[in-house]
């Protein structure tokens, strides 16, 4: 197989200026490699979102590859050395939006599926690519939809590598096998608009609030456990007052973010900041929005698959983490038992001028490979 096809693939991705929820032509791209394969490709759009579910066989084990083809936003122009949406090779390395994360990753994931077929074409277990175009936007209409699907459907997962840039400092030192949950509120503190002058005939929602936020953020919510460091507690947002400073606010908007491990579940946390609240005697509205329930995989048999693929193909000894931010891991783990995220070095995600080191491409192509191998093949 031609080692530049990786690349080749990655740079007609970037090519597309697939700012989230646009497509712009990616996935169809792939789905033609994936028809010439044998893939069953199938179109399952929601609102704005492009979303393709493809599968070659219908015997179990069922290994998934995940990943989405759109982008964030450029930012400002003229923080580019070259155009985000024009690949350009510089330094060994190749720019544009979308080059980490993770167009990268999708090229691997088809020109792997691409060999392995070729090499192995009447192998056991089933091959599918999830793929949307909704995973750096609200994240609603994509992989959650297609999830409910396939669930549905009573499609039955086995394995899940998400292509999410996992890597450190350098390729295969870092493996997701989970992700914190995201819960957010917003808390607003009802007061009496008043003068300063005159504090007697008003009441400052920001003095109401102090204490109790002040007992929110001593609160020790959890320990984490033996994969997750504790919960925390964030505050990301304070807003009160019209701009005068003669004025007593009658309201004050506090939004605060948890991230928490499996030691806790939104439920426990809904309730402790409850009662903490109810310590001090506050007319408050509190509105929550789950962003996303943890998930962990622990070790099983595709962590160790993933590990030895990346020890063979790169001799690094990877390491498994639960940190950063959510992903759409947490979809699929709902009705997969074993998720993992793999991808190449997440150094420039979301920065002007990000980039990928070009030799990458081709051993996080074979690890990709190599873990089809073990787990449909049985080879080490």
């Amino acid at each position: 197989m031609n080692t530049e096809a990786t690349r080749a693939l990655c740079e007609a991705l970037i090519a597309r200026p697939s700012i989230t929820p646009e497509d712009a032509g990616c996935q169809e791209l792939l789905g033609q490699r994936l028809q010439a394969l044998g893939f069953h490709c199938e179109a399952l759009p929601s609102a704005q979102v492009q979303n393709l579910w493809a599968r070659r066989g219908q015997s179990a084990p069922v290994l998934v590859f995940a990943g989405h083809t759109d982008v964030v936003p450029t930012g400002p122009l003229d923080e580019w050395v070259s155009p985000p949406f024009v690949p350009t090779e510089r330094d060994g390395a190749l720019y544009g939006r979308g080059a980490a994360d993770m167009k990268s990753s999708i090229a691997a994931f088809i020109v792997a599926a691409e060999e392995f077929i070729t090499a192995h074409p009447d192998h056991g277990g089933s091959i599918a690519l999830l793929l949307t175009s909704d995973e750096e936007g609200p994240a609603t209409e994509g992989t959650a939809h297609v999830c409910r699907v396939l669930q549905a459907r009573h499609e039955v997962l086995d394995y899940c590598i998400v292509g999410e840039p996992t890597s450190t400092s350098e390729l295969g030192d870092t493996i997701k096998n989970g992700r914190r949950g995201s819960l957010s509120a917003r808390l607003t503190v009802h007061g009496r608009q008043g003068h300063v002058a005159y504090p007697h005939l008003a009441l400052n929602p920001i003095h109401q609030l102090a204490p109790a936020l002040a007992d929110l953020t001593a609160e020790h919510w959890d320990d984490g456990n033996e994969y997750f460091p504790p919960t925390t507690f964030q505050v990301s947002n304070l807003h009160a007052g019209t701009g005068a400073t003669n004025v007593i606010p009658g309201v004050a908007v506090l939004d605060f973010n948890f991230r928490f491990s499996t030691a806790s579940t939104p439920e426990t946390l809904r309730a402790r900041t409850a009662e903490i609240l109810a310590r001090y005697d506050l007319a408050l509205t509190l509105d929550w929005t789950l962003g996303g329930e943890p998930f962990l995989t622990p070790e099983g048999s595709l962590c160790r698959t993933v590990r030895q693929a990346i020890a063979n193909e790169t001799g690094v000894q990877a390491r498994l983490s639960t940190t950063g931010g959510t992903s759409d891991g947490r979809y699929i783990a709902r009705i997969c038992p074993q998720v993992l995220e793999f991808g190449p070095i997440n150094a420039t995600i979301h920065q002007a001028n990000e980039h990928i080191q070009i030799k990458s491409l081709v051993p996080l192509k074979n690890i990709y490979r190599r873990t089809l191998e073990q787990l449909l093949l049985g080879v080490h």
